[in-house]
């Protein structure tokens, strides 16, 4: 007995430290209610999707709930009027309210991608597709001042054309509609992200000719949000929820996309299982998500040189205004 108590409260110790050290919380423990407002709901968002059906929200005491803004202005609007606790959006929003002169603005505080998630998609079929091949065509592009219709310009830029002169932008459709005025039979081109680029495909409606992620480059395209008072009295909860994604991306990094789709199928049951594998292997080919929370201090420089190029940036913002790596460091620990 006397050799069995010591090891009975050794065993106990070691159990608390554990506890201690880890980010997550007790399951019959009261979870605290977040509301997340994404820009869209898309594949391209896979590690948020995996973090939600794995429970790893919960774990952390998270009680999620999800709503779509399709915009990344609505988006915006939602966490500054309080609707959404956090926003997940393009980090250019965050730089546009800032430059409001907003006293309590957004601050992005995790990402989630690193590099655009569209892709080109033709009407015709073509092997050898060459950006200069849009001379003169019908675009469907986004909403001016956005990330999507930004890259776009960037690159065609890059590519020696001209937006406003070499290509015929179509710009009044709305973010929601533009696969359905392109089946329909607006356009030339249009720029889609997936499920759309590869719902199209299977209609026959149009084919990917590029990706605009791969020809931009490393771009912080997607990252979460909340505005400076939510995240100083509630930082318990933006680590909590910076924890989770950093699970969620963990999980895409390694695992096969086949692996990945078995998890968020739930999540996209419009969407056939070849279509999801297909769709998941795509993005993960390209490297388009990040491993880790950690925001890109060079991919926050690139994405201020595209919005200047855009026009829509006169005075870069300070990095450290606009991103807290605090919660990402302490969870990729």
């Amino acid at each position: 007995m006397k050799f069995i108590r010591p090891c009975l409260l050794l065993a106990a110790a070691v159990c608390f430290c554990l506890t201690g050290c880890s980010f997550g919380k007790e399951k019959d423990q009261k979870l605290t209610k977040v509301t997340l407002n994404e820009v869209t709901h898309s594949i391209f968002y896979a590690p948020q999707y995996v973090a939600i059906e794995k429970g790893y929200f919960e774990d952390e005491g998270i009680s999620l709930s999800v709503d779509t803004g399709f915009g990344a202005d609505k988006t915006m609007t939602a966490v500054i009027s309080g609707n959404a606790d956090i926003g997940f959006m393009g980090p250019e929003a965050a730089i546009y309210q800032y430059n409001e002169g907003n006293s309590d603005y957004a601050v992005c505080f995790a990402q989630l991608t690193q590099r655009a998630g569209n892709f080109l998609v033709s009407r015709e079929k073509t092997n050898n597709f060459q950006w200069e091949d849009l001379k003169g065509k019908d675009l469907i592009g986004g909403r001016k001042g956005g990330m999507p219709q930004m890259i776009l310009e960037y690159i065609l830029k890059k590519h020696g054309l001209d937006p406003k002169k070499d290509v015929n932008l179509i710009q009044n459709i709305d973010f929601a509609n533009t696969s359905g005025a392109f089946s329909g039979g607006t356009g030339d081109f249009t720029v889609e992200f997936e499920p759309n680029a590869t719902m199209l495909e299977s209609q026959g409606a149009g084919y990917v000719a590029a990706s605009l992620g791969v020809e931009s480059g490393f771009v912080p395209y997607t990252a979460y949000c909340a505005k400076k008072s939510y995240i100083k009295e509630n930082p318990e909860i933006i680590q909590g929820f910076t924890n989770a994604v950093a699970k969620g991306q963990q999980y895409v990094a390694e695992h096969s996309a086949e692996e990945i789709a078995a998890v968020i199928e739930k999540q996209f049951p419009d969407i056939s299982k070849k279509d999801l594998i297909q769709i998941t292997h795509r993005y993960k080919k390209q490297d388009t998500f990040k491993e880790t929370p950690e925001f890109s201090r060079e991919g926050f420089d690139l994405l201020q040189d595209i919005l200047k190029e855009a026009g829509e940036l006169k005075e870069p913002v300070p990095f450290k205004k606009l991103i807290d790596n605090s919660f990402a460091k302490k969870c990729v620990r």
